[in-house]
């Protein structure tokens, strides 16, 4: 019943920015930590980005932190990842998920809701 739906993807230059969302519906997610992963082309999904139910702690993967930034509106139940000085190996599906764990986790698995996913790919 729980439903997650990524949206803003699109293509985009090199060196340019991006605003993704993901909407939560379906469910209560007071206390929950939500994330972001990433998965490109053959390769296996990864740990992008994730944040508690307050923002604090926010942790980020190093090949995105100083670029990437996560917030949250937790009375609309979305989350954002803001983009910029995007680079050609940042092209992947990228995907929200919801952890009712409050502390967030950087693993797949510990992850009860997930996102389709929407597709972003930068150009050289």
């Amino acid at each position: 019943q729980v439903q997650l739906v990524e949206s803003g993807g699109g293509l985009v230059q090199a060196g340019g920015s991006l605003r993704l969302s993901c909407a939560a519906s379906g469910g209560t997610f007071d206390n929950d930590a939500m994330g972001w992963f990433r998965q490109a082309p053959g390769k296996e999904r990864e740990f992008v980005t994730a944040a508690s139910w307050t923002g604090v702690p926010t942790y980020y993967a190093d090949s995105v932190k100083g670029r990437f930034t996560i917030a949250r509106d937790n009375s609309k139940n979305t989350i954002f990842l803001q983009m910029n000085s995007l680079k050609p190996e940042d092209t992947a599906v990228y995907f929200c998920a919801a952890d009712r764990r409050v502390v967030p986790s950087l693993k797949l698995a510990d992850y009860d809701y997930w996102g389709q996913g929407t597709q972003v790919t930068v150009s050289s």
